[in-house]
């Protein structure tokens, strides 16, 4: 299995965020052909301050090959163009092997 972590900053409107992340953004990364699954992660803190990061994305492909495919695909292109929309605090990848 090939993991690509998307890793979004805190929002300027967390409920914002929220609302359209789930309903609008995630059913259009779904679409990624190769796509085998998504876990959705919000971050917390142990001293309850607030975390580094909103929320950690963690998309499953079967292989690197696959993952390569899928985002850049006109489908994983398209949800690329849509983080835009909401992530006001900005975005990060990080591609993680096995």
């Amino acid at each position: 299995m090939y993991r690509v972590a998307v890793i979004y900053g805190q929002p300027t409107d967390a409920a914002a965020f929220d609302e359209y992340y789930h309903d609008t953004h995630m059913p259009i990364a779904q679409k990624m052909p190769g796509l085998q699954g998504a876990t959705v992660t919000k971050c917390e803190t142990l001293d309850g301050s607030e975390p580094a990061f909103y929320i950690i994305t963690e998309l499953q492909f079967e292989s690197r090959e696959a993952a390569a495919a899928g985002l850049g695909s006109p489908e994983g292109r398209a949800a690329g163009a849509d983080v835009a929309n909401f992530a006001t605090g900005g975005v990060q990848m990080a591609f993680l092997p096995g």
